[in-house]
């Protein structure tokens, strides 16, 4: 089977023609994609590149590419059109119904989604950003100042849970690794003892845990499924005796984590995405 070549274009940095792209082709088991993502497709010049490098994608696969398209300049827009391709115009679809609605015409600007045209909320976000890496992996200890704190054994998602938040959300967020000395003890570490309302623990399952610690330190006691499963078990008895609301990372993206996070708590969002 030929691999479908997928354009991710855009006037700006891509990020949502590639969200929103990624999250179709996940309907479509069986199929391979090459996802190639262009970003900052500002000019007409560049709009006929995309075009030229897009036939020349389908020609040498001797596949129609498929284009997921966030061009707001009508101009461009039109340019890459023209390319032999499905085009998947993710804008048009939903500015024309709006304006039509709102009975007022769209500004058409490019840049509006991911640029700092808000400066509070940029400030915010960068903000949130320092304070995760700051508090990252029980360092730092700025506890009174964080929404929410991650707790778990180590390698089951609590820095990129942290820092996606921050940067998605504009959420304080802290995490702090329940080490061996702290399981041993069954007691909640004394450095959290007065945040127990804003813990949140993560989990995971044994061969998961065991997977991920093996391609980090293989053939250590660390990787070892005796090892695994004893922090497990313990963390997990841990956060049933202090009722710690808690979440199996196993099957989950760092995107749904976060989402669950925010759903089952009562964590204020200071950005939406």
């Amino acid at each position: 089977m030929s691999r479908r070549t997928v354009f991710f274009v855009s006037d700006q940095t891509g990020v949502t023609a590639e969200t929103l792209g990624h999250s179709l082709m996940t309907q479509f088991e069986g199929q391979e994609f090459r996802p190639v993502t262009l970003p900052f497709v500002s000019s007409l010049d560049k709009a006929h590149e995309v075009v030229e490098r897009v036939n020349r994608a389908g020609v040498e696969s001797g596949v129609r590419p498929i284009i997921f398209s966030t061009l707001v300049q009508d101009e461009l827009r039109d340019v890459v059109l023209t390319a032999d391709a499905l085009f998947l115009d993710l804008f048009s679809a939903f500015v024309g119904p709006l304006e039509r609605e709102l009975n007022t015409r769209s500004t058409h600007r490019a840049g509006r989604a991911h640029g700092i045209a808000d400066l509070a909320a940029y400030t915010t976000r960068i903000n949130a950003t320092n304070f995760a890496l700051a508090n990252d992996d029980g360092t730092g200890g700025d506890y009174a100042h964080a929404d929410v704190i991650l707790v778990g054994v180590s390698r089951v998602g609590k820095t990129p849970t942290c820092v996606y938040m921050a940067l998605q959300y504009g959420v304080f967020a802290a995490n702090y690794p329940l080490t061996e000395d702290d399981l041993e003890t069954a007691k909640l570490p004394r450095r959290l003892e007065s945040f127990r309302a804003k813990l949140f623990g993560l989990t995971i399952t044994p061969e998961r845990l065991q997977q991920i610690r093996t391609e980090r330190r293989p053939d250590s006691r660390y990787a070892s499924r005796a090892q695994v499963q004893y922090e497990l078990r313990t963390a997990e008895a841990l956060f049933a005796r202090y009722n710690i609301p808690s979440l199996d990372t196993t099957e989950c993206s760092i995107e749904e984590i976060a989402s669950r996070i925010l759903n089952t708590t009562t964590i204020e969002r200071r950005l939406r995405p």
